[in-house]
């Protein structure tokens, strides 16, 4: 056994594989890794020793990026609270280093961390960066990588301003659980080509909100992303993640060619949100034009299929881990499932099928009898008629989100 007097934690600093940053809580560089270097471009005595802004300032001639003092405002906002802090998706431009004036195009996902003295006193900010340009840069040209960070940029604004409200009126947490429901889960938007409905029930004696979401997102070129997904545990932790999880996967379902590429960015930003391990979700993109649904699913319940002749098939040729399961990024799986008109597709949380003590078959096989039971209602009718068909008269002890379809 290796005490820990004999391990060489500088070398293990130097040897991590993600680009690590030591800062003192002036904001001054104490020290870096050998991987953030080479990310970065720059010489060792071009970091260390200097401060923040004077190592890697914003590009004077481009207002618009400001990730270099929304990084000063998280550090210094780590150094006061003591509170560690995962930042959203922003683009933080560097200048090259052979090239002085010219800015190159960066796009991160960092986490700060206080790191504590032995008197608890915050000492150092421990800050980690993980380099996703290459993911945003092969999924879409500059002007989608402008919309993509404006969505991103309103959705967490959205979240603040809930916050931030919530703060002022100390409501209880019933009112704060209904707030965030209004935020997170609002009634999607009408599809132009298609009608959906929207359901969300809570679980027996928990808050109006927990972990379970869903999504309809309207692509630029006609198709129609819709998505659902569960977060791991109940309450205003999960809810607070799936809001987070939620923006991001719809705001990637814009730039990705599919929505197994999207999952992968999903995957990476959810490295850096706390609670979001093992949170499951499935992505379908509707094409009416070819008439096929591309999927892709990170361990949740497959998709149901409804024909227009009652049978029903459940979309699960392209299931892989839920996000976080594995230590290293890999290629998710996605097929397509054609359809003709009048087919009606179902996407929904595990409240809906699953029981305890239950094969999660005789779920599925619930869920099928029931839409053939119903064929030919509409989506709104047949939201209500799954709901009533499937919750037990003593209800559910999870939540259950459900989106219907007509395609």
């Amino acid at each position: 056994m290796v005490n820990a007097s004999e391990i060489d934690y500088e070398a293990v600093f130097q040897a991590l594989p993600r680009a690590v940053a030591l800062f003192k809580t002036d904001l001054v560089y104490a020290d870096v890794n050998e991987a953030f270097l080479r990310s970065m471009g720059r010489a060792r005595d071009q970091v260390v020793g200097r401060y923040l802004h004077d190592a890697f300032p914003d590009d004077p001639k481009n207002p618009a990026v400001t990730g270099m003092r929304k990084l000063q405002a998280s550090l210094r906002w780590v150094a006061a609270t003591g509170e560690r802090d995962a930042m959203t998706l922003h683009r933080y431009d560097v200048e090259y280093p052979d090239r002085p004036g010219v800015w190159e195009e960066r796009y991160w996902s960092p986490v700060n961390v206080p790191v504590f003295d032995p008197d608890g006193r915050v000492a150092l900010l421990l800050h980690l960066e993980e380099d996703i340009t290459e993911l945003v840069r092969t999924r879409r040209g500059k002007d989608r990588a402008t919309a993509l960070e404006a969505e991103l940029y309103t959705k967490a604004r959205e979240l603040q301003e809930v916050n931030e409200r919530l703060r002022e009126a100390h409501a209880s947490e019933h009112e704060v659980a209904l707030s965030l429901q209004e935020a997170m889960l609002p009634t999607p938007a009408p599809l132009r080509h298609h009608h959906a409905a929207v359901r969300y029930r809570p679980a027996v004696g928990a808050l109006n909100v927990c972990g379970d979401w869903y999504d309809l997102v309207e692509l630029l070129d006609g198709r129609i992303a819709v998505a659902v997904g569960d977060v791991v545990g109940c309450g205003l932790a999960a809810a607070c993640v799936m809001g987070q999880l939620r923006s991001a996967l719809g705001a990637a379902s814009h730039i990705a060619d599919g929505p197994a590429q999207a999952l992968e960015a999903l995957g990476l930003y959810a490295r850096s949100v706390d609670g979001a391990e093992s949170t499951t979700t499935v992505l379908c993109v509707i094409d009416s034009i070819n008439r096929s649904i591309a999927y892709s699913s990170a361990g949740h319940p497959p998709p149901a299929l409804l024909h227009p002749d009652g049978t029903v098939e459940f979309l699960d040729q392209a299931t892989d881990p839920p996000l976080g399961a594995r230590p290293e990024h890999r290629p998710r799986p996605q097929t397509e499932a054609p359809f003709t008109e009048g087919a009606t597709l179902v996407l929904y949380t595990d409240g809906l099928i699953e029981r305890r003590r239950e094969d999660i078959d005789v779920g599925l096989n619930r869920l099928a009898n029931s839409l053939a039971g119903h064929q030919g209602t509409d989506p709104e009718t047949l939201a209500d008629a799954l709901l009533d068909d499937l919750t037990p008269p003593s209800g559910t002890t999870d939540d259950t989100a459900l989106v219907v379809i007509r395609l």
